[in-house]
C-alpha cells in the first residue's frame, strides 16, 4: 500500500517562534510533529476524497534549528529511515537576521533523466536541493515561487497517461486538466522529486500563481474570459484549479493569526465531525472567488526585520471591464498603497509578471492594450485583442492604470514621502523565460529595480529565444515608442534600463542582503560526465545593488 504520507512534508510559514507543516495523507488520520521531546498535532480534512493536514508548531525558540519528525496515526513516516539526505529541520528566524532569499518561477514536471534533461533542461531547483544538502550552498531562509508552479494547461506525458486512465482525452478539455483530481495528481508530479522533496521539508516556502496555474492568458481580458465562460468545461476547471491552489499552494502562505482569520480555514478547523469533508464549502469559495475577484485577497505580506516582503496576486485581482481595466483592481491597489511604507532597509514586490519588462516590449504592450480597446476603431481591436492573446501582451505595460499608480506609489516610497526611504525598491517577477536586471534611472532616493528569474525548468526554444530578444530589445524601443505615441499612450514616469541580462537558461535565483547591499545571483545545473540525476549547481550571473548613496553597480 506504500506510506500513509503522500506528499510532504512540506515547511511553509516560519517566523521566530513558530512554523506551518503541510502535508497530503492517504487516508483521514492524526499528523503529530515531534520536535524534541514536543509534540504538536492536527486532524487531516478532506477535499474531493484527498486529505491534507497542516500542523501549526509554536513556542519554538528565535534563530534555533531543530530536526522534526512527522507522525501519522502513531508511526513515524519522516523521515525516511532510507534517505540519502540530511534530517529535515525546522530554522526559526533570529532577531535582526539578514534576509536570504532563493526564488524563481516556470517549472514543468518531467523526469529528472536524460530524455528529460534534453527536453527540458536540468531542474534549477533540483540542482540547488543538491547543493544544499551537500553543504555546497547555504539552505536560504524562504524559497520564493512566482507562478507557473504546475502546468494546467501543458501537460506532460506523465500527466497524460492519468488524464487517459479516467476520460477520454480527446473529448474537451483534452489534454488539459479538467477537474480537482487531476490537479491532485499535478501537484504529486511536481513535489515528489526526492530532492525537491527533502529540500521543501527543511526551507519555508511562499507562493504566488501566475497564468499556467490555471490556463495560458488567464484573465487576459474580458473577451477571453467570456470565450472561457462559453465553453462547456471552463467553470469545471477555474473551480479545481482555485480550491487545489488555496490547500496546495494558498494555505500555507499564511501566517498563523492570519489563517484564524480566513474565512476558509474557519470552516475546516470549526468542524468536529469526524470526516471534515469541506468539498463543497471549498468549491463554492473558489466559484465566489472567480465570480467576485473582491470577494477575497490571494496577496499578502511578510515583515522580515528591516526588508518588507509584498507577494502581490496579478492574475485573480483584476478588472476586465475595458471602462475600468486594470491588473489591481480597486481593493487590490489600496491594499498595496497601505503596505508600501517607509522604514525598511529593502522592500521587496513579488509579482509573477515584471513590472518592468525591457522598454520596448512594455511600448508594444501600451500600446496594442490602446488599440484593443479602441484607439484606432473597431477593426484595429480585433487585430489588437488577437495580438494579445497570440504574443502573450497581458503584463503591466498591457494594463497602464495600473502600471502609472504602481509607478507613482513606488516613487514616492523610494523618495521619502512615504516615511524614510528603503535603500531599494526591488521588484521580484518571473514568467517571460528569461531572467534579467533592470533599474530605473534616478538621480537621489532609494533605487527602484526590477529582478526576473525564469524559468526554474522550462525554457524557450532557440527561434524564440530570438525573438523575444528582437522584441524587447534593439529597433522594438523606437518602434514601440512610436506605436505607443500614435496610440496617444502616455510616456511612462520614468526611463529604466536593463542592467544585466538576459540569460535564457533554467535558473534559481537567490538574493542576499548585506552591508553594501543586495546581492543577486542566478545558478542553473550542469550536468557533468553524464550524470544526469546529480547535475552541479552552477553560477549564471551576480550582481550587488550598493546601498543608497553607492552611483556603482558592482558585476
Amino acid at each position: 500500500m506504500g506510506s500513509p504520507l503522500l506528499l510532504g512534508p512540506m515547511l511553509r510559514y516560519v517566523d521566530e517562534t513558530s512554523a506551518s507543516i503541510w502535508v497530503e495523507t492517504r487516508t483521514d488520520c492524526l499528523v503529530n510533529v515531534r520536535v524534541g521531546g514536543r509534540s504538536w498535532q492536527a486532524r487531516s480534512f478532506v477535499v474531493h476524497g484527498h486529505h491534507f493536514a497542516l500542523v501549526e508548531v509554536d513556542q519554538l525558540e528565535p534563530g534555533s534549528v531543530s530536526p522534526y519528525e512527522v507522525e501519522i496515526d502513531g508511526v513515524t513516516v519522516w523521515p525516511d529511515p532510507r534517505s540519502e539526505y540530511p534530517a529535515s529541520v525546522i530554522a526559526t528566524r533570529a532577531r535582526g537576521q539578514k534576509s536570504r532569499i532563493a526564488y524563481g518561477s516556470c517549472r514543468t514536471s518531467v523526469p529528472h533523466d536524460r530524455s528529460g534533461n534534453r527536453t527540458h533542461g536540468v531542474d534549477s531547483l533540483r540542482a540547488f536541493a543538491l547543493a544544499v544538502a551537500d553543504g555546497r550552498q547555504d539552505r536560504p531562509d524562504l524559497l520564493l515561487f512566482l507562478g507557473d508552479q504546475v502546468y494546467a494547461d501543458s501537460t506532460t506525458k506523465e500527466m497524460q497517461e492519468f488524464i487517459r486512465s479516467r476520460r477520454d482525452i480527446h473529448e474537451e478539455p483534452g489534454k488539459e486538466l479538467k477537474d480537482f483530481e487531476e490537479y491532485a495528481h499535478l501537484y504529486r508530479l511536481a513535489w515528489s522529486d526526492d530532492a525537491n522533496r527533502w529540500l521543501l521539508s527543511c526551507v519555508p516556502s511562499a507562493m504566488i500563481f501566475d497564468d499556467h496555474d490555471i490556463r495560458d492568458d488567464w484573465n487576459a481580458s474580458l473577451d477571453w474570459k467570456r470565450k472561457m465562460q462559453a465553453t462547456t468545461w471552463w467553470h469545471e476547471r477555474i473551480v479545481a484549479g482555485l480550491a487545489s491552489y488555496w490547500v496546495y499552494q494558498h494555505l500555507g502562505n499564511l501566517s498563523p493569526r492570519e489563517r484564524a482569520s480566513d474565512e476558509m480555514w474557519q470552516q475546516i478547523s470549526g468542524r468536529d465531525d469526524v470526516s471534515r469533508d469541506v468539498t463543497a464549502a471549498l468549491d463554492e469559495f473558489a466559484d465566489h472567488c472567480d465570480q467576485d475577484p473582491g470577494s477575497y485577497r490571494w496577496s499578502y505580506s511578510r515583515d522580515f526585520d528591516g526588508t518588507r516582503l509584498i507577494v502581490l496576486d496579478s492574475r485573480v485581482a483584476r478588472e476586465l471591464d475595458p471602462s475600468a481595466r486594470a491588473l489591481l483592481n480597486r481593493r487590490e491597489l489600496t491594499w498595496f498603497d497601505d503596505h508600501m511604507r517607509g522604514g525598511f532597509r529593502h522592500v521587496l514586490i513579488a509579482t509573477s509578471l515584471p513590472f518592468l519588462l525591457p522598454l520596448g516590449l512594455h511600448h508594444v504592450e501600451a500600446w496594442d492594450e490602446a488599440i484593443a480597446e479602441g484607439a484606432w476603431g473597431r477593426p484595429a481591436a480585433w487585430v489588437g485583442e488577437r495580438l494579445r492573446r497570440a504574443f502573450d501582451l497581458e503584463h503591466w505595460g498591457a494594463f497602464q492604470n495600473s502600471f502609472h499608480a504602481v509607478a507613482r506609489i513606488a516613487t514616492e516610497l523610494a523618495d521619502g514621502e512615504r516615511g524614510p526611504s528603503p535603500s531599494t525598491v526591488t521588484f521580484l517577477s518571473g514568467d517571460v523565460h528569461f531572467s534579467y536586471l533592470a533599474e530605473v534611472e534616478r538621480q537621489n532616493g532609494g533605487r527602484i529595480v526590477q529582478a526576473v528569474c525564469s524559468p526554474m525548468r522550462n525554457p524557450l526554444p532557440r527561434l524564440l529565444r530570438w525573438f523575444s530578444v528582437v522584441m524587447s530589445y534593439g529597433a522594438a524601443t523606437p518602434l514601440g515608442a512610436a506605436a505607443a505615441h500614435s496610440a496617444k499612450v502616455p510616456d511612462p514616469p520614468f526611463r529604466w534600463k536593463t542592467v544585466k541580462g538576459p540569460w535564457f537558461d533554467n535558473n534559481l535565483a537567490l538574493l542576499q542582503e548585506g552591508a553594501d547591499g543586495l546581492t543577486m545571483t542566478w545558478h542553473t545545473g550542469i550536468v557533468e560526465d553524464g550524470d544526469e540525476l546529480h547535475p552541479r549547481l552552477e553560477e549564471v550571473a551576480s550582481i550587488t545593488v550598493p546601498a543608497k548613496g553607492d552611483s556603482r553597480v558592482a558585476h
